[in-house]
């Protein structure tokens, strides 16, 4: 049994995942090999039993770390401003936040009236305006109010990842 926080158990699943990247090369590699006729071969070292065996163990590894990770993540309430939520509510809350924020951050930098373009200019062509339909200001304090909030829940989540520990047995 180990304890590690949601920031360590990341670094130790990429550090797996680069370990079992490195195995999955020496397969494709090394368990073929050309010779020519009429030539001794070259014949890379390649241990089947091993390499199948170590890639199972480091799968094995990431896969009990990711699980309780996810566990963690789907189980632990971390305070956020006056509430409790979960780290998986967190995250999709945030992602949610972030396309309104892209909507609101559009509608604040419209002009309240601006000139449209025309493809084709006539004499007697009428210029055209196109206005907004919408408060600006009240915009602009909502655009704020989601920024404020994104940045509440991402300090909150860096603060669980750097402190919060669970247990992992490997």
């Amino acid at each position: 049994m180990q304890k590690m926080t949601s920031a360590y158990a990341n670094k130790m699943i990429k550090s797996l995942e680069e370990d079992k990247a490195f195995w999955l090369n020496k397969e494709a590699t090394s368990s073929t090999y050309v010779a020519s006729i009429n030539e001794e071969p070259v014949v890379p070292e390649y241990d089947y039993t091993e390499v199948a065996a170590t890639i199972a163990e480091l799968d094995e590894k990431i896969a009990i770390i990711k699980h309780a990770l996810n566990v963690s993540n789907a189980t632990a309430k971390v305070p956020v401003g006056d509430r409790e939520m979960s780290i998986d509510t967190i995250l999709i809350r945030m992602a949610q936040l972030n396309k309104r924020k892209a909507v609101l951050d559009q509608m604040r930098k419209q002009l309240p009236k601006a000139r449209e373009e025309q493809a084709y200019m006539s004499r007697n062509a009428v210029p055209e305006y196109r206005y907004i339909n919408y408060d600006l200001e009240l915009v602009k304090r909502e655009y704020e109010a989601v920024s404020n909030t994104i940045m509440e829940m991402q300090m909150a989540l860096d603060k669980y990842n750097q402190t919060v520990q669970f247990e992992v047995e490997i």
